[in-house]
């Protein structure tokens, strides 16, 4: 503040070329601490295709290019991250349509009130908001039956099947899930506008980029065979691809660890777990960081999360390794009630049936413990890294323990 302060009021325009540094912005440290990527101003370009697609052309119409989009935007997303600014505010603003601003905690009534109040047509919904607000007001329409939405983006983990079914439903609008990082943004997702929309699938490469799923040694997997989301370095015409960062700040080990083969010709991995099918479709599976064995079998938690929400007692779900002698790991699951529930040894059982009866048998949760709220990143995504080092926190707790008892036998 400072330092802003300490400029004068006018200024002169200076000119940048397309890979000079446009912004700083911060990863939202889900996995580790926060690196701050440099954004280059191509990428503010860049971006478009996928936001249009994603926000099914955002009010304009394929046909007729020049008339004007009627479109208005809102994000519950801080414009101070990649979600608010790169996907929200800025495209919003290229595009000359008021978005609307508003400074206050989200909650799922006043998302809904919002949006009918000010005729909100598009906007981005991370899945934690979406999730609340469907257990909260499962049927908007018989409280809110104005809204004009036509259409929801969402991005920064899995949205899961019974929050599709609900704003497809209940809100008349398909959502369409994409799939970005900081580093490269706008890289997959759906556009329900223009092709078919899969319920679970992140979506297909957007327009422009190369994005494929390779394994350990960077080769390209089969369909169906889960491997590394990657985006190469150029794109479908062998330009280079106008949205990837340029660097971590201060971290260029960081920076080539990102990168898979020749440097100008490359694939950047995104640490996150997929399959690709026939069509091109991505199938997320999850951070490679979340994966983890327990009696031999992988684990993906998204899968057992997004079952979890299906069952009307639970309002948010995350699931992560308890250590265990015997099998290495216990799938346990984190459990935030819904209003109007309450912890009980009867619901413990009922919830490990419910999956049990929907998943592999091995993938039900062995323990289940009630919290109050689950620990989120400043921009809203699940931080189970937390949640795993709390179990192996309370696993060391416990061994000194053990270890004395069977020293007094």
């Amino acid at each position: 503040m400072a330092a802003l302060q300490s400029q004068a009021a006018r200024f002169s325009q200076v000119p940048v070329s397309a890979d000079d540094p446009a912004l700083l912005i911060y990863t939202s440290g889900t996995t580790g601490a926060p690196k701050g990527a440099l954004i280059p101003q191509r990428a503010l370009i860049g971006n478009l295709s996928g936001f249009v697609a994603s926000q099914n052309w955002f009010g304009f119409d394929p046909a007729h290019p020049q008339q004007k989009s009627g479109a208005v935007f809102w994000s519950p997303a801080d414009w101070a991250w990649t979600g608010g600014l790169l996907d929200a505010l800025l495209p919003t603003l290229y595009f000359g349509r008021p978005i609307l601003a508003y400074q206050g905690r989200f909650t799922p009534e006043r998302a809904f009130a919002l949006m009918q109040r000010h005729g909100v047509t598009h906007s981005f919904i991370p899945p934690t908001a979406l999730k609340a607000m469907m257990k909260a007001i499962p049927q908007p329409r018989a409280q809110f039956k104005r809204l004009k939405l036509q259409a929801i983006m969402s991005a920064g983990e899995a949205l899961g099947e019974a929050v599709f079914d609900y704003c497809r439903r209940e809100l008349g609008v398909t959502v369409n899930e994409m799939f970005g990082q900081t580093e490269v943004n706008y890289v997959v997702g759906n556009c329900s506008r223009l092709w078919p929309t899969r319920a679970g699938s992140m979506g297909r490469a957007y327009p422009g980029h190369r994005v494929a799923v390779i394994d350990e040694q960077g080769k390209t997997c089969p369909p169906g065979v889960v491997g590394e989301v990657a985006v190469h370095r150029r794109d479908v015409h062998g330009d280079s691809d106008p949205v990837f960062f340029l660097s971590y700040w201060g971290q260029p080990a960081a920076t080539q660890a990102k990168f898979s083969g020749d440097p100008a010709d490359s694939w950047c991995r995104t640490g996150d777990l997929a399959c690709m099918d026939a069509e091109g479709y991505f199938w997320y599976q999850g951070r490679s960081d979340d994966m983890f064995k327990a009696a031999g079998y992988r684990i993906g938690p998204g899968e057992i999360e997004n079952c979890l929400i299906k069952h009307p007692a639970v309002a948010m779900a995350a699931v992560v390794p308890k250590p265990d002698a015997e099998r290495g790991a216990l799938v346990k699951a984190y459990v935030v009630l819904a209003p109007g529930y309450w912890e009980s040894e009867a619901l413990v059982a009922e919830l490990q049936a419910f999956v049990s009866g929907r998943l592999a048998p091995y993938e039900y949760p062995k323990e289940i413990e009630f919290i109050d709220a689950l620990p989120m990143t400043s921009t809203g995504k699940l931080q189970r890294r937390a949640l795993r080092e709390q179990e192996q926190q309370r696993a060391a707790a416990q061994a000194p323990s053990v270890m004395r008892l069977v020293a007094a036998l």
